[in-house]
């Protein structure tokens, strides 16, 4: 945890900007951590304890810029505070160190590998998850979990983080049209968790095969209807009355 030396008095959140003002470098840098996130929409819709910003300023010391990472994600913290949300995430405020911080690296290196490391590092946060898809001899997908204060990369595709409940990971996939490789949440047993339009689609087929279903358990109900009235006529083309069989 971060050990704070602060000044007595300190700014709100609304008193700070909400990030350091610097554009993305690639569209990715906005889908893949949006992807995530609405999967958690999903996954937690019934939680309010937690929060994953996007491009947010996470501020750590009023006369510092703040760190902005892609996406980050804090547990423990009210998911809504106020109808106008959180402009900034302000650490002396919510008093919860992200437990989970994500850079996906663009052609436009920001010293991921270096100087953000070692500030998550110092910072606290428990995983830092960095993911570059332009390598070619290393895996697109680093996972860094902090052990007694030090970073050790965690093996594995997807890695699973026991205090989250969630594994992360990466395959192939379609997301907003385009099919490419995309970060996904994971459950335990490494089975990918669906994104929204997914969900959709899996529902709306369940539903269309609810409704087949019933169409042809009607169509089965008919087809025995109409035996029983073909029967009942041939009984009484016997001369025998089928309403006083015995």
């Amino acid at each position: 945890m971060l050990e704070y030396n602060l000044p007595r008095y300190l700014p709100s959140a609304e008193e700070l900007p909400d990030s350091d003002e610097t554009p993305v470098d690639n569209e990715l840098q906005e889908l893949i951590p949006g992807l995530l996130k609405a999967i958690l929409l999903i996954l937690w819709s019934e939680r309010m304890d937690w929060l994953f910003g996007i491009d947010m300023g996470i501020y750590y010391h009023p006369d510092k810029p703040p760190i902005v990472p892609d996406g980050f994600l804090s547990l423990g913290v009210e998911r809504f505070y106020d109808e106008e949300l959180r402009p900034s995430y302000v650490l002396w405020d919510e008093n919860v160190v992200p437990i989970f911080v994500l850079e996906v690296v663009s052609q436009n290196y920001r010293k991921e590998y270096t100087t953000k490391l070692a500030e998550y590092e110092a910072l606290g946060v428990l995983y830092y998850v960095i993911y570059s898809s332009r390598r070619r001899r290393k895996p697109h997908l680093e996972v860094h979990k902090l052990v007694n204060g030090k970073y050790e990369l965690q093996e594995g595709n997807p890695v699973w983080l026991p205090e989250i409940g969630l594994g992360i990971g990466c395959e192939r996939g379609n997301y907003c049209g385009v099919t490419r490789e995309w970060m996904y949440w994971y459950d335990e047993q490494g089975q990918r968790y669906l994104t929204p339009a997914e969900q959709v689609k899996q529902e709306t087929q369940r539903a269309q095969q609810e409704t087949q279903r019933a169409q042809q358990e009607a169509q089965r109900a008919q087809i025995a209807e109409q035996r029983v009235q073909q029967l009942t006529e041939q009984l009484r083309a016997l001369g025998i009355d089928p309403d006083n069989l015995d």
